[in-house]
């Protein structure tokens, strides 16, 4: 099975807002509310994409339960821990203004809690799939995702992680399957702006030296590249499309990946998993990542199949 975790899901409410102006009054054009967050969204797509998954995470209030009830909307079994106090957050994101977004908080996550999630985790058996995505709440020690990593180690649960600096350092020497950093977190990883795909590649390279197995390091409309596991580097062009909300399209490339590697779903992960092509892997990755760019919401199966047809993969020597 595939479990993802979200430690800070949000309801966002996405506005579009014509001629917006500052310190008047504006009203909406459109308006739309999904459950937001970087583990939710890979389950989404992953769902979409025909992959049974449990979304995990922490909720609260009113908003939480909101959030339950959307993501079962879209098929997704929702297992999340409520937090007594709080309440989840509403994100606000403001499409006319150029990419304006105002994040909530959400609730202070206690200790108690925190070890409610690890017992979940400590149900998930050898082959399954988990899924750490995103930021994690101000409440909470910035050495989590470490501390899931090396308890799944031990259990040889697949592990990909998609987050920044710090998050994404620690977990390293655990080599976890997949890391996902974009172009502008590899620059902040190592302290230089990186654009070009060959040096971008040899950075990508340089974490897997330090751990991880596959790195796909997604570049926007510059398309993506991966160092694979088999010791091969890959690099794509963007498909072409109108950018609509690029909100998710990281998420959906991650999950586009997996299920690219799992290739056809078999309840038998454990023996199904290991005989995925990472080349595949890499072009439904930036299908799916591309289609949900191109997507008001997050891309269906069927928007992701007609961006495919664009998707070719080279082989980058360095």
């Amino acid at each position: 099975m595939i479990y993802t975790v979200t430690f800070n899901p949000s309801l966002d409410y996405i506005v579009s807002v014509k001629d917006f102006q500052m310190g008047m009054t504006n009203r909406t054009s459109e308006e739309l509310m999904l459950p937001g967050g970087k583990g939710i969204n890979v389950s989404i797509v992953l769902h979409a994409l025909g992959f049974q998954n449990v979304a995990l995470g922490f909720t609260a209030g009113f908003v939480g339960e909101e959030i339950k009830r959307r993501i079962g909307e879209f098929g997704v079994e929702p297992d999340f821990i409520d937090i007594p106090e709080g309440t989840s957050r509403i994100n606000l994101k403001l499409k006319s203004s150029d990419g304006t977004e105002i994040n909530g908080m959400g609730p202070e996550i206690p200790k108690e809690k925190v070890e409610e999630l690890m017992a979940k985790l400590e149900a998930l058996n050898q082959g399954d799939v988990l899924v750490l995505a995103g930021s994690i709440p101000a409440s909470m020690s910035n050495e989590i995702y470490k501390e899931i990593i090396e308890r799944m180690d031990k259990k040889e649960v697949v592990v990909v992680v998609d987050a920044t600096s710090e998050l994404l350092l620690k977990v390293l020497p655990y080599r976890p399957f997949l890391i996902k950093p974009n172009h502008h977190e590899l620059s902040e990883i190592f302290g230089k702006p990186l654009s070009d795909k060959r040096e971008i590649a040899c950075y990508a390279k340089i974490l897997q030296d330090m751990g991880a197995k596959n790195v796909l390091v997604s570049m926007g409309a510059r398309g993506a590249v991966l160092a694979a596991e088999n010791g091969t580097v890959y690099e794509a062009e963007a498909p072409k499309g109108r950018l609509v909300n690029s909100v998710g399209s990281g998420d959906s490339m991650v999950a586009g990946f997996l299920a690219g590697y799992l290739g056809k779903q078999d309840t038998d992960v454990e023996k199904k998993f290991p005989s995925g092509s990472p080349k595949e892997a890499f072009r439904l990755g930036l299908a799916a990542g591309s289609a949900s760019a191109f997507s008001e919401n997050l891309a269906t199966k069927e928007e992701i199949e007609e961006v495919l047809k664009q998707v070719v993969i080279h082989r980058l020597e360095l």
